[in-house]
Protein backbone atom coordinates (compact mmCIF):
# COMPACT_ATOMS: atom_id res chain seq x y z
CA UNK A 1 0.00 0.00 0.00
CA UNK A 2 1.48 3.39 -1.03
CA UNK A 3 -0.25 6.31 0.78
CA UNK A 4 -0.24 9.08 -1.66
CA UNK A 5 1.46 12.34 -0.96
CA UNK A 6 -1.38 14.25 -3.68
CA UNK A 7 -4.65 13.99 -4.23
CA UNK A 8 -5.22 11.86 -7.25
CA UNK A 9 -6.92 13.46 -10.60
CA UNK A 10 -10.33 14.09 -9.81
CA UNK A 11 -12.95 15.03 -11.74
CA UNK A 12 -15.69 17.31 -10.99
CA UNK A 13 -18.18 14.86 -10.59
CA UNK A 14 -15.91 13.62 -8.04
CA UNK A 15 -15.51 16.73 -6.39
CA UNK A 16 -18.72 18.00 -6.38
CA UNK A 17 -19.74 14.30 -4.82
CA UNK A 18 -16.91 15.63 -1.31
CA UNK A 19 -18.72 18.56 -0.85
CA UNK A 20 -21.56 17.05 0.20
CA UNK A 21 -20.16 13.44 1.24
CA UNK A 22 -21.00 12.65 4.50
CA UNK A 23 -18.16 10.31 4.96
CA UNK A 24 -16.30 11.39 7.97
CA UNK A 25 -12.96 12.20 6.48
CA UNK A 26 -15.05 15.00 4.48
CA UNK A 27 -16.69 15.99 8.10
CA UNK A 28 -13.35 16.24 9.80
CA UNK A 29 -12.00 18.30 6.59
CA UNK A 30 -14.93 21.06 6.63
CA UNK A 31 -14.24 21.81 10.02
CA UNK A 32 -10.56 22.80 9.63
CA UNK A 33 -11.99 24.61 6.35
CA UNK A 34 -14.07 26.41 9.15
CA UNK A 35 -11.52 27.16 11.28
CA UNK A 36 -9.03 28.84 8.42
CA UNK A 37 -12.34 30.91 7.42
CA UNK A 38 -12.68 32.17 11.41
CA UNK A 39 -9.06 33.07 11.48
CA UNK A 40 -9.08 34.91 7.92
CA UNK A 41 -6.91 32.04 6.37
CA UNK A 42 -3.61 30.88 6.80
CA UNK A 43 -0.35 30.07 4.98
CA UNK A 44 -0.48 26.09 6.00
CA UNK A 45 -2.30 23.68 7.46
CA UNK A 46 -0.40 21.55 10.17
CA UNK A 47 -2.05 18.30 11.22
CA UNK A 48 -0.14 16.30 13.99
CA UNK A 49 0.06 12.78 15.58
CA UNK A 50 1.01 12.60 19.11
CA UNK A 51 2.81 9.48 20.06
CA UNK A 52 4.05 7.95 23.44
CA UNK A 53 7.37 5.91 22.71
CA UNK A 54 6.93 4.44 26.33
CA UNK A 55 6.75 0.98 24.70
CA UNK A 56 6.51 -0.44 21.08
CA UNK A 57 4.85 0.82 18.39
CA UNK A 58 1.16 -0.57 18.29
CA UNK A 59 -1.30 -0.83 15.82
CA UNK A 60 -3.05 2.30 17.47
CA UNK A 61 -0.22 4.51 16.52
CA UNK A 62 -0.61 3.02 12.81
CA UNK A 63 -4.22 3.88 13.21
CA UNK A 64 -3.58 7.43 14.33
CA UNK A 65 -1.59 8.12 11.60
CA UNK A 66 -3.93 6.92 8.58
CA UNK A 67 -6.85 8.40 9.71
CA UNK A 68 -5.11 11.42 10.13
CA UNK A 69 -3.77 11.07 6.04
CA UNK A 70 -7.12 10.50 5.36
CA UNK A 71 -8.36 13.43 6.91
CA UNK A 72 -5.68 15.81 4.93
CA UNK A 73 -6.44 14.26 1.22
CA UNK A 74 -10.00 15.07 2.37
CA UNK A 75 -9.09 18.22 3.00
CA UNK A 76 -6.73 19.02 0.19
CA UNK A 77 -10.14 17.25 -2.35
CA UNK A 78 -11.91 20.33 -0.70
CA UNK A 79 -9.89 23.11 -1.39
CA UNK A 80 -8.70 21.95 -4.61
CA UNK A 81 -4.85 21.51 -2.92
CA UNK A 82 -4.75 24.98 -3.00
CA UNK A 83 -3.31 25.15 0.84
CA UNK A 84 -0.15 23.26 1.60
CA UNK A 85 -0.43 21.18 4.60
CA UNK A 86 1.79 19.25 6.58
CA UNK A 87 1.60 15.81 8.52
CA UNK A 88 3.63 16.15 11.91
CA UNK A 89 4.10 12.80 13.85
CA UNK A 90 5.76 13.80 17.04
CA UNK A 91 7.18 11.47 19.62
CA UNK A 92 6.72 12.57 23.26
CA UNK A 93 10.62 10.85 23.55
CA UNK A 94 11.76 13.19 26.72
CA UNK A 95 8.63 11.88 28.38
CA UNK A 96 10.47 9.63 32.17
CA UNK A 97 10.01 6.23 31.91
CA UNK A 98 7.46 5.45 34.69
CA UNK A 99 6.77 1.69 34.39
CA UNK A 100 9.15 -1.58 32.56
CA UNK A 101 6.95 -2.68 29.59
CA UNK A 102 6.57 -6.48 30.31
CA UNK A 103 7.06 -7.17 25.97
CA UNK A 104 10.87 -5.86 25.94
CA UNK A 105 13.93 -7.73 26.99
CA UNK A 106 16.73 -6.76 29.49
CA UNK A 107 13.73 -5.91 32.46
CA UNK A 108 16.46 -5.14 34.86
CA UNK A 109 18.24 -2.41 32.85
CA UNK A 110 15.35 -1.07 32.01
CA UNK A 111 14.43 -1.13 36.07
CA UNK A 112 17.48 0.66 36.70
CA UNK A 113 16.52 3.56 34.39
CA UNK A 114 13.24 4.03 35.96
CA UNK A 115 12.72 7.79 36.15
CA UNK A 116 15.02 9.23 32.96
CA UNK A 117 13.84 10.24 29.41
CA UNK A 118 12.91 8.01 27.20
CA UNK A 119 15.82 9.34 25.15
CA UNK A 120 18.20 8.85 27.67
CA UNK A 121 17.58 5.11 28.88
CA UNK A 122 19.51 2.59 27.26
CA UNK A 123 18.37 0.28 24.26
CA UNK A 124 17.02 -2.68 25.88
CA UNK A 125 17.18 -4.82 22.28
CA UNK A 126 21.01 -3.26 21.96
CA UNK A 127 20.36 -1.37 18.54
CA UNK A 128 19.87 2.11 19.10
CA UNK A 129 21.07 4.58 21.81
CA UNK A 130 18.23 4.53 23.58
CA UNK A 131 14.89 2.85 24.12
CA UNK A 132 13.41 6.11 23.13
CA UNK A 133 15.10 6.12 19.91
CA UNK A 134 14.64 2.51 19.28
CA UNK A 135 10.92 2.21 19.40
CA UNK A 136 11.02 5.98 17.05
CA UNK A 137 13.20 3.99 14.50
CA UNK A 138 10.26 0.83 14.70
CA UNK A 139 7.42 4.05 14.20
CA UNK A 140 8.97 5.50 11.40
CA UNK A 141 10.40 2.27 10.02
CA UNK A 142 6.48 1.20 9.18
CA UNK A 143 5.33 4.64 8.56
CA UNK A 144 8.05 4.57 5.45
CA UNK A 145 7.48 1.26 4.32
CA UNK A 146 4.20 2.30 3.60
CA UNK A 147 4.27 5.14 1.89
CA UNK A 148 2.73 8.01 4.65
CA UNK A 149 4.40 10.95 3.67
CA UNK A 150 5.01 13.09 7.22
CA UNK A 151 7.65 14.51 9.08
CA UNK A 152 9.03 13.03 12.07
CA UNK A 153 9.45 15.09 15.35
CA UNK A 154 10.86 14.13 18.26
CA UNK A 155 10.06 16.28 21.81
CA UNK A 156 13.60 15.37 22.67
CA UNK A 157 15.36 17.38 19.76
CA UNK A 158 12.91 20.36 19.92
CA UNK A 159 13.47 21.01 23.66
CA UNK A 160 17.27 20.03 23.14
CA UNK A 161 17.24 22.46 20.25
CA UNK A 162 15.93 26.00 21.46
CA UNK A 163 12.35 25.34 19.32
CA UNK A 164 10.26 25.28 22.42
CA UNK A 165 12.57 27.39 24.23
CA UNK A 166 9.98 30.87 23.27
CA UNK A 167 6.78 28.92 24.51
CA UNK A 168 8.62 27.80 28.05
CA UNK A 169 9.72 30.94 28.34
CA UNK A 170 5.65 32.06 28.05
CA UNK A 171 4.80 29.29 30.61
CA UNK A 172 7.04 30.55 33.38
CA UNK A 173 4.81 34.28 33.01
CA UNK A 174 2.03 32.71 32.69
CA UNK A 175 2.28 30.05 35.53
CA UNK A 176 -0.44 31.04 37.65
CA UNK A 177 -2.83 31.08 34.84
CA UNK A 178 -2.11 27.53 34.61
CA UNK A 179 -2.26 26.93 38.03
CA UNK A 180 -5.33 28.36 38.06
CA UNK A 181 -6.33 25.86 34.92
CA UNK A 182 -4.32 23.27 36.95
CA UNK A 183 -5.10 22.72 40.45
CA UNK A 184 -9.27 22.31 40.05
CA UNK A 185 -8.34 19.26 38.60
CA UNK A 186 -6.34 17.82 41.22
CA UNK A 187 -6.67 16.26 44.61
CA UNK A 188 -5.68 17.62 47.88
CA UNK A 189 -2.51 16.00 48.19
CA UNK A 190 -1.41 16.35 44.70
CA UNK A 191 -2.29 19.97 44.30
CA UNK A 192 0.48 20.81 47.53
CA UNK A 193 3.15 19.22 45.08
CA UNK A 194 2.13 20.26 41.67
CA UNK A 195 3.88 22.41 38.90
CA UNK A 196 3.62 22.43 34.88
CA UNK A 197 7.53 22.07 35.15
CA UNK A 198 9.74 18.87 35.07
CA UNK A 199 12.90 19.40 35.67
CA UNK A 200 15.48 16.99 34.58
CA UNK A 201 17.40 16.39 37.81
CA UNK A 202 21.48 17.41 37.13
CA UNK A 203 22.34 14.73 40.19
CA UNK A 204 20.25 11.51 38.89
CA UNK A 205 19.10 12.50 35.13
CA UNK A 206 15.56 11.50 36.35
CA UNK A 207 12.47 13.31 35.14
CA UNK A 208 11.02 14.83 38.59
CA UNK A 209 7.78 15.61 39.76
CA UNK A 210 8.52 18.34 42.59
CA UNK A 211 7.04 21.24 43.94
CA UNK A 212 8.41 24.57 42.63
CA UNK A 213 9.84 26.86 45.12
CA UNK A 214 10.38 29.79 42.54
CA UNK A 215 9.36 30.57 38.95
CA UNK A 216 11.37 33.82 37.94
CA UNK A 217 9.62 34.91 34.63
CA UNK A 218 12.23 37.45 34.16
CA UNK A 219 14.95 35.50 34.09
CA UNK A 220 13.61 32.04 32.46
CA UNK A 221 14.30 30.11 35.42
CA UNK A 222 12.99 27.51 38.32
CA UNK A 223 13.92 26.63 41.66
CA UNK A 224 13.41 23.39 43.15
CA UNK A 225 14.96 20.94 45.69
CA UNK A 226 16.83 18.23 43.76
CA UNK A 227 16.38 14.74 44.85
CA UNK A 228 19.67 14.49 46.91
CA UNK A 229 18.05 17.54 49.03
CA UNK A 230 20.12 20.44 47.31
CA UNK A 231 18.24 23.36 46.10
CA UNK A 232 19.02 23.90 42.25
CA UNK A 233 18.22 26.98 39.96
CA UNK A 234 18.07 25.83 36.33
CA UNK A 235 16.36 28.08 33.62
CA UNK A 236 13.78 26.30 31.80
CA UNK A 237 15.20 26.37 28.27
CA UNK A 238 17.78 24.10 26.58
CA UNK A 239 16.33 20.76 27.31
CA UNK A 240 16.72 21.51 30.72
CA UNK A 241 13.33 21.14 31.76
CA UNK A 242 10.18 19.05 30.39
CA UNK A 243 6.41 20.27 30.74
CA UNK A 244 3.72 17.54 32.66
CA UNK A 245 2.00 16.18 29.83
CA UNK A 246 -1.47 18.29 29.88
CA UNK A 247 0.06 21.10 29.80
CA UNK A 248 2.42 19.91 26.96
CA UNK A 249 -0.27 19.13 24.72
CA UNK A 250 -1.72 22.67 24.69
CA UNK A 251 1.76 24.13 24.92
CA UNK A 252 3.21 22.12 21.95
CA UNK A 253 -0.70 23.30 20.10
CA UNK A 254 0.19 27.41 20.69
CA UNK A 255 3.85 27.00 19.75
CA UNK A 256 3.64 25.36 16.89
CA UNK A 257 0.27 26.66 15.36
CA UNK A 258 -1.12 23.01 15.00
CA UNK A 259 -4.88 23.01 12.60
CA UNK A 260 -6.05 19.46 13.60
CA UNK A 261 -4.88 16.24 15.76
CA UNK A 262 -7.40 13.24 16.76
CA UNK A 263 -6.69 11.17 20.19
CA UNK A 264 -8.36 8.09 21.50
CA UNK A 265 -11.28 8.59 24.15
CA UNK A 266 -9.23 8.42 27.14
CA UNK A 267 -7.85 11.53 26.61
CA UNK A 268 -11.84 13.30 25.96
CA UNK A 269 -12.10 14.51 29.95
CA UNK A 270 -8.73 16.16 29.50
CA UNK A 271 -9.29 18.04 26.19
CA UNK A 272 -11.18 21.03 27.92
CA UNK A 273 -7.76 21.58 29.72
CA UNK A 274 -5.54 20.79 26.90
CA UNK A 275 -6.98 23.51 24.88
CA UNK A 276 -7.23 26.19 28.01
CA UNK A 277 -3.83 25.74 28.51
CA UNK A 278 -3.42 26.71 24.67
CA UNK A 279 -5.39 29.72 25.05
CA UNK A 280 -3.71 30.54 27.88
CA UNK A 281 -0.51 30.65 25.85
CA UNK A 282 -1.50 32.73 23.16
CA UNK A 283 -2.74 29.89 20.96
CA UNK A 284 -5.97 28.27 19.45
CA UNK A 285 -6.94 25.25 20.43
CA UNK A 286 -6.71 22.66 17.06
CA UNK A 287 -9.69 20.76 15.86
CA UNK A 288 -10.33 17.56 17.12
CA UNK A 289 -11.04 14.03 16.23
CA UNK A 290 -12.01 11.88 19.38
CA UNK A 291 -11.60 8.07 18.41
CA UNK A 292 -13.02 5.16 20.22
CA UNK A 293 -10.32 2.57 21.93
CA UNK A 294 -9.77 -0.52 20.40
CA UNK A 295 -10.71 -3.89 22.78
CA UNK A 296 -8.54 -7.32 22.49
CA UNK A 297 -10.43 -10.27 22.63
CA UNK A 298 -11.57 -9.86 26.36
CA UNK A 299 -12.93 -6.52 25.81
CA UNK A 300 -9.92 -4.35 27.39
CA UNK A 301 -7.90 -1.58 26.58
CA UNK A 302 -5.31 -2.30 24.40
CA UNK A 303 -1.85 -1.26 26.52
CA UNK A 304 1.62 -0.51 24.52
CA UNK A 305 3.17 -1.77 28.28
CA UNK A 306 1.11 -4.71 28.56
CA UNK A 307 1.38 -5.68 24.54
CA UNK A 308 -2.49 -7.09 24.81
CA UNK A 309 -4.36 -7.06 21.34
CA UNK A 310 -2.81 -7.79 18.05
CA UNK A 311 0.92 -5.78 16.95
CA UNK A 312 1.15 -4.33 13.94
CA UNK A 313 3.74 -6.82 12.63
CA UNK A 314 0.82 -9.41 13.73
CA UNK A 315 -1.80 -7.94 11.56
CA UNK A 316 0.63 -7.89 8.45
CA UNK A 317 1.56 -11.55 8.99
CA UNK A 318 -2.08 -13.06 8.48
CA UNK A 319 -3.49 -9.79 6.25
CA UNK A 320 -2.60 -6.98 3.87
CA UNK A 321 -2.00 -3.76 5.15
CA UNK A 322 -5.05 -2.06 3.26
CA UNK A 323 -7.32 -4.73 5.43
CA UNK A 324 -5.93 -2.45 8.01
CA UNK A 325 -6.70 0.66 7.18
CA UNK A 326 -9.51 -0.53 6.30
CA UNK A 327 -10.46 -1.59 9.96
CA UNK A 328 -8.99 1.77 10.90
CA UNK A 329 -11.73 3.69 8.68
CA UNK A 330 -14.35 1.95 9.57
CA UNK A 331 -16.54 3.45 12.65
CA UNK A 332 -13.76 5.38 14.00
CA UNK A 333 -16.10 6.38 16.75
CA UNK A 334 -17.21 2.98 18.30
CA UNK A 335 -14.90 0.67 20.76
CA UNK A 336 -13.98 -2.21 18.28
CA UNK A 337 -12.14 -5.85 19.21
CA UNK A 338 -8.93 -5.67 17.44
CA UNK A 339 -7.95 -9.34 17.62
CA UNK A 340 -6.87 -12.25 15.17
CA UNK A 341 -10.39 -12.82 14.77
CA UNK A 342 -11.69 -10.28 12.75
CA UNK A 343 -8.91 -10.78 10.09
CA UNK A 344 -10.55 -12.26 8.09
CA UNK A 345 -14.19 -10.71 7.73
CA UNK A 346 -11.97 -7.23 7.26
CA UNK A 347 -10.08 -8.92 4.29
CA UNK A 348 -13.04 -9.83 2.46
CA UNK A 349 -15.05 -6.68 3.02
CA UNK A 350 -12.01 -5.21 1.70
CA UNK A 351 -11.74 -6.51 -1.67
CA UNK A 352 -16.00 -6.65 -1.62
CA UNK A 353 -15.06 -2.46 -1.85
CA UNK A 354 -12.79 -2.76 -4.58
CA UNK A 355 -14.84 -4.70 -6.42
CA UNK A 356 -17.61 -2.24 -6.03
CA UNK A 357 -15.66 1.44 -6.57
CA UNK A 358 -16.00 0.27 -10.69
CA UNK A 359 -19.72 0.23 -10.48
CA UNK A 360 -20.55 3.10 -8.12
CA UNK A 361 -21.12 6.85 -9.43
CA UNK A 362 -19.19 9.36 -8.05
CA UNK A 363 -21.70 10.09 -4.87
CA UNK A 364 -21.05 6.39 -3.51
CA UNK A 365 -17.33 6.23 -4.51
CA UNK A 366 -16.47 8.93 -2.55
CA UNK A 367 -17.78 7.21 0.57
CA UNK A 368 -16.42 3.90 -0.34
CA UNK A 369 -13.69 3.37 2.19
CA UNK A 370 -11.16 2.50 -0.46
CA UNK A 371 -11.47 6.27 -2.18
CA UNK A 372 -9.91 6.93 1.17
CA UNK A 373 -8.05 4.18 1.84
CA UNK A 374 -5.91 4.93 -1.39
CA UNK A 375 -6.00 8.68 -1.56
CA UNK A 376 -8.40 8.51 -4.02
CA UNK A 377 -7.09 5.84 -6.05
CA UNK A 378 -8.18 2.46 -5.82
CA UNK A 379 -6.90 0.03 -7.48
CA UNK A 380 -8.37 -2.50 -9.55
CA UNK A 381 -8.07 -6.04 -8.10
CA UNK A 382 -9.82 -9.32 -9.60
CA UNK A 383 -10.14 -11.63 -6.32
CA UNK A 384 -12.22 -14.94 -7.75
CA UNK A 385 -11.63 -16.35 -4.84
CA UNK A 386 -12.59 -14.70 -1.03
CA UNK A 387 -10.44 -14.76 2.06
CA UNK A 388 -13.11 -17.09 3.91
CA UNK A 389 -13.10 -19.92 0.91
CA UNK A 390 -9.29 -20.12 1.11
CA UNK A 391 -9.57 -20.86 4.84
CA UNK A 392 -11.88 -23.54 3.80
CA UNK A 393 -9.59 -24.44 1.19
CA UNK A 394 -6.75 -24.86 3.07
CA UNK A 395 -8.68 -26.56 5.84
CA UNK A 396 -10.24 -29.13 3.38
CA UNK A 397 -7.31 -30.01 1.79
CA UNK A 398 -4.49 -29.70 4.31
CA UNK A 399 -2.60 -27.70 2.02
CA UNK A 400 0.79 -26.47 3.88
CA UNK A 401 2.43 -24.75 0.53
CA UNK A 402 0.83 -22.08 -1.74
CA UNK A 403 0.96 -24.75 -4.67
CA UNK A 404 -1.58 -27.29 -3.60
CA UNK A 405 -4.22 -24.08 -3.18
CA UNK A 406 -3.15 -22.87 -6.42
CA UNK A 407 -3.97 -25.96 -8.12
CA UNK A 408 -7.49 -26.13 -6.91
CA UNK A 409 -7.99 -22.10 -8.11
CA UNK A 410 -6.09 -22.91 -11.53
CA UNK A 411 -9.09 -25.16 -12.08
CA UNK A 412 -12.40 -23.05 -10.87
CA UNK A 413 -11.10 -20.12 -12.37
CA UNK A 414 -8.94 -21.52 -15.85
CA UNK A 415 -6.08 -18.45 -16.86
CA UNK A 416 -5.83 -17.10 -12.98
CA UNK A 417 -2.30 -17.81 -11.85
CA UNK A 418 -0.02 -16.14 -9.39
CA UNK A 419 1.84 -13.97 -12.25
CA UNK A 420 -1.67 -13.18 -13.49
CA UNK A 421 -3.17 -12.50 -9.98
CA UNK A 422 -0.42 -11.59 -7.60
CA UNK A 423 -2.91 -10.18 -5.09
CA UNK A 424 -4.70 -13.50 -4.87
CA UNK A 425 -1.22 -14.75 -4.75
CA UNK A 426 -0.26 -12.51 -1.23
CA UNK A 427 -4.06 -13.78 -0.15
CA UNK A 428 -2.84 -17.41 -0.74
CA UNK A 429 -0.22 -17.03 1.29
CA UNK A 430 -1.85 -15.30 4.12
CA UNK A 431 -4.68 -17.90 4.69
CA UNK A 432 -2.27 -20.31 4.72
CA UNK A 433 -0.24 -19.22 8.19
CA UNK A 434 -3.32 -18.11 9.20
CA UNK A 435 -5.58 -21.25 9.17
CA UNK A 436 -2.00 -23.02 10.56
CA UNK A 437 -2.17 -20.52 13.88
CA UNK A 438 -5.77 -19.82 14.30
CA UNK A 439 -8.32 -22.39 12.47
CA UNK A 440 -6.43 -25.65 12.60
CA UNK A 441 -5.71 -25.98 16.50
CA UNK A 442 -9.38 -25.45 17.28
CA UNK A 443 -10.38 -27.88 14.46
CA UNK A 444 -12.72 -30.16 15.88
CA UNK A 445 -15.01 -32.68 13.72
CA UNK A 446 -18.19 -33.90 14.90
CA UNK A 447 -19.55 -37.02 14.18
CA UNK A 448 -23.04 -36.97 12.64
CA UNK A 449 -26.40 -38.11 14.13
CA UNK A 450 -28.62 -40.51 12.27
CA UNK A 451 -30.15 -38.09 10.29
CA UNK A 452 -26.96 -36.26 9.27
CA UNK A 453 -25.55 -39.20 7.84
CA UNK A 454 -29.22 -39.82 5.83
CA UNK A 455 -29.03 -36.20 4.78
CA UNK A 456 -24.96 -36.31 3.27
CA UNK A 457 -26.00 -39.61 1.80
CA UNK A 458 -28.51 -38.19 0.29
CA UNK A 459 -26.00 -35.17 -0.49
CA UNK A 460 -23.76 -37.23 -2.40
CA UNK A 461 -25.94 -38.75 -4.32
CA UNK A 462 -27.38 -35.24 -5.43
CA UNK A 463 -23.41 -33.94 -6.22
CA UNK A 464 -22.76 -37.19 -8.15
CA UNK A 465 -26.00 -35.96 -10.35
CA UNK A 466 -24.22 -32.44 -11.14
CA UNK A 467 -21.74 -31.86 -14.00
CA UNK A 468 -18.16 -31.58 -12.61
CA UNK A 469 -17.95 -28.03 -14.13
CA UNK A 470 -20.91 -27.00 -12.16
CA UNK A 471 -21.60 -23.30 -11.02
CA UNK A 472 -21.59 -22.15 -7.73
CA UNK A 473 -24.80 -21.22 -7.61
CA UNK A 474 -25.68 -24.60 -9.59
CA UNK A 475 -24.38 -26.62 -6.87
CA UNK A 476 -25.80 -23.82 -4.06
CA UNK A 477 -28.88 -25.17 -5.53
CA UNK A 478 -28.76 -28.81 -4.87
CA UNK A 479 -27.31 -28.50 -1.54
CA UNK A 480 -30.72 -26.23 -0.41
CA UNK A 481 -33.12 -28.85 -2.41
CA UNK A 482 -31.45 -31.59 -0.05
CA UNK A 483 -31.99 -29.78 2.58
CA UNK A 484 -35.65 -29.62 2.16
CA UNK A 485 -36.26 -32.83 2.31
CA UNK A 486 -35.75 -33.22 5.87
CA UNK A 487 -37.64 -31.52 8.22
CA UNK A 488 -35.41 -30.34 10.74
CA UNK A 489 -33.65 -28.01 8.15
CA UNK A 490 -36.73 -26.05 7.41
CA UNK A 491 -37.37 -22.86 8.45
CA UNK A 492 -41.01 -21.30 8.26
CA UNK A 493 -39.88 -18.06 8.49
CA UNK A 494 -37.99 -17.94 5.26
CA UNK A 495 -39.37 -18.55 1.98
CA UNK A 496 -38.25 -21.59 -0.25
CA UNK A 497 -38.67 -21.27 -4.07
CA UNK A 498 -42.01 -22.88 -4.42
CA UNK A 499 -43.49 -20.42 -1.23
CA UNK A 500 -42.94 -22.83 1.08
CA UNK A 501 -40.17 -23.22 4.23
CA UNK A 502 -36.93 -22.23 3.47
CA UNK A 503 -33.33 -23.83 4.72
CA UNK A 504 -32.78 -23.62 8.21
CA UNK A 505 -29.02 -22.38 8.82
CA UNK A 506 -29.14 -25.86 11.04
CA UNK A 507 -28.34 -27.27 7.86
CA UNK A 508 -25.02 -25.37 6.98
CA UNK A 509 -23.50 -25.43 10.09
CA UNK A 510 -24.18 -29.52 10.51
CA UNK A 511 -22.20 -29.78 6.86
CA UNK A 512 -19.53 -27.62 8.62
CA UNK A 513 -19.16 -29.32 11.97
CA UNK A 514 -18.82 -32.43 10.06
CA UNK A 515 -17.01 -31.99 6.88
CA UNK A 516 -15.12 -29.10 7.59
CA UNK A 517 -14.59 -29.21 11.37
CA UNK A 518 -15.64 -25.34 12.38
CA UNK A 519 -18.93 -23.81 13.21
CA UNK A 520 -19.61 -21.84 9.95
CA UNK A 521 -18.07 -20.34 6.71
CA UNK A 522 -18.96 -18.53 3.80
CA UNK A 523 -21.57 -19.95 0.99
CA UNK A 524 -21.11 -24.15 1.18
CA UNK A 525 -22.37 -23.96 -2.78
CA UNK A 526 -18.91 -21.89 -3.62
CA UNK A 527 -16.61 -23.80 -1.55
CA UNK A 528 -17.59 -26.62 -3.40
CA UNK A 529 -17.30 -24.85 -6.62
CA UNK A 530 -13.65 -23.99 -5.52
CA UNK A 531 -12.97 -27.65 -3.66
CA UNK A 532 -14.20 -29.41 -6.72
CA UNK A 533 -17.11 -32.14 -6.42
CA UNK A 534 -15.61 -34.86 -6.06
CA UNK A 535 -13.21 -33.99 -3.43
CA UNK A 536 -16.26 -32.95 -1.25
CA UNK A 537 -17.74 -36.70 -2.15
CA UNK A 538 -14.94 -37.96 -0.65
CA UNK A 539 -14.86 -35.68 2.05
CA UNK A 540 -18.86 -36.79 3.13
CA UNK A 541 -17.14 -40.49 2.93
CA UNK A 542 -14.65 -39.90 5.22
CA UNK A 543 -17.41 -38.12 7.36
CA UNK A 544 -20.09 -41.00 7.07
CA UNK A 545 -16.58 -43.92 7.75
CA UNK A 546 -15.37 -41.83 10.93
CA UNK A 547 -11.98 -40.86 9.44
CA UNK A 548 -11.96 -37.44 9.89
CA UNK A 549 -13.26 -37.62 13.51
CA UNK A 550 -10.52 -39.96 14.36
CA UNK A 551 -8.18 -37.65 12.45
CA UNK A 552 -9.01 -34.85 15.18
CA UNK A 553 -8.72 -37.24 18.36
CA UNK A 554 -5.45 -37.69 17.14
CA UNK A 555 -4.75 -34.12 16.66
Amino acid sequence: MTVRPEPADLSEEIVAAAKVSKAWPFEEARKIIARLERRGGKDEVLFETGYGPSGLPHIGTFGEVARTTMVRHAFRVLTDDKIPTRLLCFSDDMDGMRKVPENVPNQELLRENLGKPLTRVPDPFGTHDSFGAHNNARLRAFLDAFGFEYEFASATDYYLSGRFDQILIRVAERYQAIMDVMLPTLGEERQATYSPFLPISPATGRVLYVPMKDVNPSDGTITFDDEDGREVTLPVTGGRVKLQWKPDFGARWAALDVDFEMFGKDHLSNQPVYDRICKVLGGEPPEHFVYELFLDDKGEKISKSKGNGLTIDEWLTYASPESLSLFMFQKPKTAKRLYFDVIPRTVDEYFAHVAAFGRQDAAAQVNNPTWHIHSGAPPVINMPVSFALLLNLVSASNAETADVLWAYISRYAPGVTPAAAPELDRLVGYAIRYYEDFVRPKKVFRAPDELEREALAALDAKLATLPKDADAATIQDAILDVARGFERYLDPKRKGPDGGPGVSGLWFQALYQTLIGQDQGPRFGSFVALYGIDETRLLIEKALAGELVAVSAKQ
